[in-house]
């Protein structure tokens, strides 16, 4: 039961917000409502004759939804008012058939089955986002395979790699992503159904039986036992998608980094309207990326919400199992709606190749001083050898000028290299390392996930 804001589009996507909406919750329940009804029916606990009137009667449109949250409030949870409008609705119809309606079941079952139903539904979409994500990397990947641009750490240059590179990094990690949802999907796939504390003694010698046949119905697995206060395999969800939407987060990190004015590598389509400044016209503003860094700078909070609503007291909790009804559809709707948004921006991204080029001349050489520097290791040894070339760097920089220049006129240096030996040595094409090697393994590895 979400309440959608005026800002929802910028941080979830429709399809999550429609599978999380009030009316398509009270659906997801009123589906185990039916599929017990049917199950218990199946398995002679209530009459045949029953069922028809209970699922007829499993609509939400059949319910008022309105009524419904105000006797939330009164009973601590959505299913006690919704059973009860549901008899109501059935005893109008069969009196008889009435008395069956959520026969065996607790409030918890009917609530964290719906919540399974609609578990398995929000990751089918996220692993269809994440593939669409998946493909716009690995078409990047590929086009710029060999395309140089220069390497950072501590924010400062480094050495240069390939944007290639850069991209396959950012699918690397999607590509594990995708299996991590595909174990969620697998371990979220149960039934939640033990009855008033989980023994399903109502049920008698009939509670296994009807057990399996409301999984069937459900095509949900039955679980060794009935769950009720063991909330991992709902924290393993928020978990998961705490992990991807940090991997988005860094993606979006990156992606806004190249496009600031001063390095100008990346940037975000600039379709009508997008990006936009109220007051300055020139501006080009990285929007999906600000939307996707603050769903990354929201959700770990809200995962840290499932992690303590682990701990819940015996049979049935107070509070944890409540904490988690809005906190776990929240972390659903921004994990989506930051896969959505990294989508768009990857899919519209520009990237400046010419720019990467001149960002990586801007130091005159600089960048290519570990290249010579193992090159001279092997007359001078490596530390004579770094000290040699890292006086050579400092001179470049107090006189403005490149470090092949220092280097082709330090005698020393020109008796070990030669002119034509240097100038391969400083040309950054030629120390890409195994650059191509990776981006090619991991593009294979994105075909076969694909096949």
């Amino acid at each position: 039961m979400t309440d959608h804001r005026l800002t929802s589009a910028l941080f979830s996507s429709d399809g999550m917000r429609a599978i999380f909406s009030s009316n398509h919750t009270v659906q997801c329940m009123l589906d185990v409502e039916a599929a017990l009804a049917r199950a218990l029916a199946q398995e002679g606990v209530i009459p045949t004759q029953s069922v028809t009137a209970i699922v007829n009667a499993c609509r939400a449109d059949q319910i008022d939804i309105q009524l419904l949250t105000m006797d939330a409030r009164q009973s601590g949870n959505l299913a006690i008012p919704l059973v009860k409008q549901l008899t109501a609705k059935v005893a109008a119809v069969d009196a008889q058939a009435a008395r069956h309606v959520h026969w065996g079941a607790t409030s918890q079952d009917i609530i964290d089955t719906g919540l399974i139903l609609q578990l398995c539904q929000a990751i089918d979409v996220m692993t269809s986002e994440l593939a669409e994500v998946a493909d716009a990397l690995a078409a990047h990947a590929h086009h710029h395979r060999a395309t140089p641009m220069i390497g950072r750490t501590w924010m400062q240059h480094a050495l240069p790699i390939t944007f290639g590179l850069k991209a396959a990094g950012w699918l690397d990690a999607i590509l594990r992503h995708q299996e991590r949802l595909v174990i969620v999907r697998k371990n979220i796939s149960v039934l939640q159904f033990g009855g008033a504390a989980g023994s399903l003694a109502s049920l008698g010698d009939k509670g296994l039986t009807v057990s399996q046949a409301l999984a069937n119905e459900l095509q949900l697995t039955l679980p060794a036992v009935p769950w009720h206060t063991h909330r991992d395999r709902i924290a393993e969800v928020g978990t998961a998608l705490g992990l991807l939407t940090g991997t988005l987060g860094k993606i979006a990190r990156d992606i806004s980094l190249h496009a600031q004015t001063e390095i100008a590598e990346l940037s975000e389509s600039s379709s009508q309207g997008r990006g936009g400044s109220s007051t300055m016209p020139h501006k080009r503003n990285p929007v999906g990326c600000a939307a996707i860094l603050a769903t990354a700078h929201r959700v770990p909070a809200l995962v840290s919400t499932l992690l303590t609503c682990m701990v819940q007291e015996h049979e049935r909790a107070l509070g944890g199992w409540q904490a988690e009804w809005e906190t776990l559809p929240e972390i659903i709707e921004l994990s989506s709606g930051a896969l959505q948004q990294l989508r768009d921006v990857i899919q519209g991204m520009t990237v400046n190749a010419e720019r990467m080029s001149s960002n990586i001349a801007m130091t005159h050489g600089l960048v290519m001083a570990e290249s010579v520097s193992i090159a001279l290791s092997n007359h001078l040894g490596r530390a004579a050898a770094h000290e040699l070339v890292e006086v050579a760097c400092a001179q470049a920089i107090a006189t403005d000028k490149s470090l092949f220049d220092i280097l082709q006129a330090d005698k020393h240096v020109s008796s070990l290299i030669s002119r034509d030996e240097l100038q391969k040595l400083v040309d950054p094409v030629n120390y890409l390392g195994q650059a191509e090697t990776f981006v090619d393994r991991v593009l294979t590895e994105h075909r076969h996930r694909k096949h």
